[in-house]
């Protein structure tokens, strides 16, 4: 049973440190994303800036000296044609017109004597014509305008930028003021075009480039930062796990430096603090041992006066004066009741100190509970529901502590008869101790295994030690097992035992003898218990509780 569950302890330590790491790489991904947002979103709006200033730019210089040549060649070439020119003089005339430096096509449309529309376009009849002019624009510019102090001519020069089959085109045309042909320019701005898909493919590789050293940059920055933040973690992890010694190396004065100080100067202060509880724990150990070491010599003087006593008031020959006779009793109950606390204070010692070691044997539970019951002479108010040959592999004498305080706190505090029920739940025994009393005050419930625990305050003084239950939940620790306490529906006071049946990897020592354990019962016995029924009646808290 040990490996499997070591190894499901070292599964779960490995699924903590999957988890850390995954928040780790979580936190990284996130300050790398951040820091590429950031830089994707700079990179696209400079680039979206340069690219928008750039194009205007070189279509507004482009655009500005085309259509200035273009004004300048129609009041020069078109302005000198007649008001009703030919044929070849229009032709003539377009040609000369787009040979300017800008190099762009022209249409000019004319009246000849006839009335006849006449057209001379630069590029032949297969070229330019006026079904390549947008409507809206040729509408524009045969519109007469009112001449007035802020407009001197009744006709302007308009433009217009197109796409045709994926190319640029401006466009443009305007009439020759005080008569004459119109004129229309067509003006490819695919060089144009070819420059800004250019600009526009550099700033998207700017951009990739800007985007992928940003990435990098918050790898370092992240790498930077989540390192000491990684290793105080670590080093809380470690403080966690009982290292009081960690401390975590400070450099530089930033903000992680200072918390990597305030993390030393924390952990050097909880050591210190855990260093003088455990002093202090440690001196108070040893002083509960040796109080109780140093009182059982008395004690075992005073012991045997008090049985001499006891003997005398027994006696039939009546040597005690009747007078004193109930001081002398007081003496002697008092003294056993000392008797008993300095033993569980020396018991409680050996489990504050870790020293408690389980000498086991192949125990029959029935016969163990019976033998716990007899010894103290509650036979006739316990009933016992167990089946025989249910064995296992226990500490004789600490089961019977166990048994001998939950089954005498039921029959003193609470209701007969006490009932006591043994079964086998998988690999476990379980020993329920019912009784029929008025039960346990549910504020009182998580405190009835407290040592020296009192839930009335006007009770300080009881019969028990007040130890008993603590004593008793110790010994079922021990044996890797555990004690609870409830209320029955059906009234009462349930006190429910879960023992292994095997405690052979509970820290237990072998018997040297080869011969069986002295059961607390035999010792019970030996010391005549078993008539007073004394031990266990009020040995625990709960006889502080109801």
């Amino acid at each position: 049973m040990t490996e499997p569950h070591g190894g499901l302890r070292g599964w779960a330590a490995g699924r903590r440190g999957t988890v850390s790491r995954l928040r780790f790489t979580s936190l990284r991904l996130r300050l790398v994303v951040v820091f590429g947002l950031v830089a994707l979103t700079a990179a696209v709006s400079a680039s979206g800036i340069a690219y928008w200033l750039n194009r205007e730019a070189v279509l507004t210089r482009t655009q500005d000296a085309v259509l200035r040549d273009f004004q300048q060649e129609m009041q020069n070439r078109a302005g000198a044609l007649p008001v009703r020119p030919t044929q070849d003089e229009l032709q003539h005339t377009a040609g000369q017109m787009a040979g300017s430096s800008q190099r762009f096509s022209v249409l000019l449309v004319a009246q000849d004597a006839n009335g006849t529309t006449l057209y001379g376009s630069s590029d032949g009849l297969s070229g330019f014509s006026l079904e390549d002019v947008p409507a809206s624009l040729r509408t524009a510019v045969n519109r007469k305008q009112p001449v007035s102090s802020g407009n001197a001519s009744p006709y302007h020069l308009y433009w217009q930028r197109v796409m045709e089959h994926g190319t640029p085109y401006l466009v443009a045309g305007t009439r020759v003021i005080g008569g004459g042909p119109t004129g229309y320019m067509l003006k490819s701005l695919e060089p144009e075009a070819k420059d800004l898909n250019s600009l526009a493919w550099s700033l998207g590789i700017a951009t990739a480039l800007a985007l992928v050293g940003s990435a990098l940059l918050a790898q370092a920055a992240a790498t930077t930062v989540l390192k000491p933040v990684h290793r105080l973690g670590v080093a809380a992890r470690r403080l966690g796990e009982g290292r009081l010694d960690t401390r975590l190396r400070v450099s530089g004065t930033d903000e992680l430096a200072d918390l990597s100080r305030t993390f030393n100067n924390a952990a050097e202060a909880l050591e210190k603090r855990v260093a003088d509880m455990a002093a202090r724990d440690d001196s108070s150990r040893r002083f509960v041992a040796d109080m109780s070491h140093e009182l059982r010599t008395p004690l075992t003087a005073i012991t045997a006066v008090t049985e001499v006593l006891e003997e005398e008031l027994d006696s039939e020959s009546g040597g005690i004066d009747p007078m004193i006779e109930p001081a002398v009793r007081l003496v002697v109950s008092e003294t056993r009741r000392l008797n008993d606390l300095v033993e569980n204070l020396m018991e409680v010692t050996r489990f504050d100190a870790g020293t408690a070691r389980l000498v086991l044997d192949d125990v029959d539970v029935a016969d163990q509970i019976t033998a716990c019951i007899d010894a103290r002479a509650w036979l006739d108010a316990v009933e016992l529901d167990a089946d025989r040959g249910l064995h296992a592999l226990l500490d004789p004498r600490r089961l019977d502590v166990i048994l001998a305080n939950l089954i005498g706190n039921a029959l003193k505090h609470g209701g007969s008869p006490v009932r006591v029920s043994v079964r086998e739940v998988g690999d476990e025994i379980v020993i329920a101790v019912s009784d029929h009393g008025p039960g346990i005050p549910e504020d009182v419930l998580p405190h009835v295994f407290d040592r020296f625990f009192k839930a009335s305050a006007s009770r300080p003084r009881s019969e028990g030690s007040g130890l008993g239950l603590s004593i008793a939940m110790a010994n079922a620790h021990i044996h890797g097992g555990d004690i609870t306490a409830a209320n029955s529906p059906e009234g009462g006071a349930v006190f429910t035992l879960r023992l292994p049946r095997d405690t052979s990897g509970a820290g237990a020592e072998p018997q040297e003898t080869g011969e069986p354990a002295e059961s607390g019962a035999e010792r019970a016995r030996e010391r005549g218990q078993g008539e007073s029924g004394e031990r266990g009646a009020g040995d625990g808290p709960e006889g502080e509780v109801r």
